[in-house]
């Protein structure tokens, strides 16, 4: 299925950001930001639809997508969250919802916290500061074995075990050695290192304390079957932050926005119309 939406572009820093643009409508618009794994593409579905009341916009992180790679790899935490800032200025955005999966939660809870004039509601897509076991050496590994290059789009579609050949054919880019993933071997490399040495990427940033510097609502989703937010975890980001409130997504792990896309939009639906105007109040 082809969703019609717009595409552009924003420079910021060392990178020019690509991101995509769907609906208009009166309601405070949405950014959404996506996990490792993932780009803008894998949200059109759930921006679509949120998109009939507000204007939506996904973006492809530096390094991921259609963004440029840091050629100082510069990947740190208030770095891509500048390169959020940096989108919400070029749409004109003075506030919006922000949402973020996975890896996007760290950015955009930084965002969140250290700009809350511009953040009316922030939604964790299965993110949390402590990753799960489970999920982490699954995706370690995932990662770290990524190839430089698939034979095919079938290859590639084969090792990360999705049939959906579209998607793929938007996630992988022709090469001189065949097809690469769009993501910047920075992050690969990453996982390898921890492979190796069990040494992990430094955020540079303490997250849980960031959580509880949020001023606007937040929503933390779940997903019912993740291997990444272990369920108990919920009650320390309620601990966190009193303004946050979990929810669970049923018939989905931490790929909510593939697994249950109606259950995803729904919560957020639910949420947006209730909880950004809560706190303009105090």
């Amino acid at each position: 299925m082809t969703i019609a939406h717009q595409t552009g572009r924003v420079s910021s820093g060392d990178v020019s950001i690509h991101f995509r643009k769907l609906g208009g409508g009166s309601e405070t618009p949405m950014l959404i930001v996506h996990g490792l794994s993932y780009f803008s593409y894998d949200w059109l579905e759930v921006a679509d639809a949120l998109s009939r009341e507000r204007a939506v916009v996904a973006m492809d992180m530096r390094g991921f997508g259609d963004s440029q790679w840091s050629v100082a790899k510069d990947y740190s935490v208030p770095t891509m969250a500048q390169d959020i800032v940096n989108v919400l200025d070029h749409l004109g955005w003075k506030r919006a919802l922000l949402a973020g999966h996975s890896m996007g939660g760290r950015s955009t809870t930084y965002v969140a916290a250290k700009h809350p004039g511009r953040i009316a509601a922030l939604v964790l897509v299965d993110y949390t500061p402590e990753n799960a076991p489970a999920g982490t050496k699954r995706t370690t590994e995932t990662v770290a074995n990524v190839p430089d290059a698939f034979p095919s789009i079938e290859a590639a579609m084969q090792y990360f075990g999705k049939s959906d050949r579209a998607r793929f054919e938007a996630y992988l880019q022709k090469s001189a050695d065949g097809y690469v993933v769009k993501r910047d071997t920075y992050f690969r490399d990453q996982f390898r290192k921890l492979l190796q040495t069990g040494e992990r990427p430094k955020l540079g940033v303490d997250m849980w304390p960031l959580i509880g510097e949020v001023r606007c609502p937040i929503l933390s989703l779940r997903g019912a079957c993740s291997d990444m937010y272990a369920p108990e975890t919920g009650p320390k980001m309620k601990a966190a932050n009193p303004r946050l409130q979990v929810v669970e997504v049923k018939d989905a792990g931490h790929n909510i926005t593939g697994d249950n896309p109606h259950g995803l939009i729904a919560a957020i639906r639910s949420f947006a119309k209730e909880k950004p105007h809560e706190h303009e109040r105090h």
